[in-house]
């Protein structure tokens, strides 16, 4: 049995389809707050021609020991920028991981 038909990645470190395709949903789009800065992002539903974006900014709250809460967004095209809350970013029909 080769490689790709057990399911173990082939030699580029890449998943065959037929395993990835049976991955949970969760495996995929974990979010870390702490690693959200300068990622890139698409939106679902493009306004004003602003479809992709970049995190620019972490709101880091004022206790230390409290969670990150927001980002600080902005529109690639317009350079616009707007706040969200991060775990708004986990929301599959507003946010897509990327830029597609």
């Amino acid at each position: 049995m080769n490689e790709l038909a057990a399911g173990r990645p082939d030699a580029e470190g890449v998943a065959p389809a037929s395993l990835v395709n049976h991955m949970p949903e969760s495996a995929f789009h974990r979010l870390n707050p702490k690693k959200l800065r300068l990622s890139k992002w698409t939106a679902v539903h493009p306004r004003n021609q602003e479809k992709h974006f970049l995190v620019t900014r972490v709101i880091n709250p004022k206790a230390p020991a409290d969670r990150i809460e927001q980002v600080v967004m902005e529109a690639v095209l317009t350079r616009r920028h707007f706040t969200l809350s991060w775990t708004g970013l986990a929301d599959k029909k507003q946010w897509l991981l990327g830029w597609l």
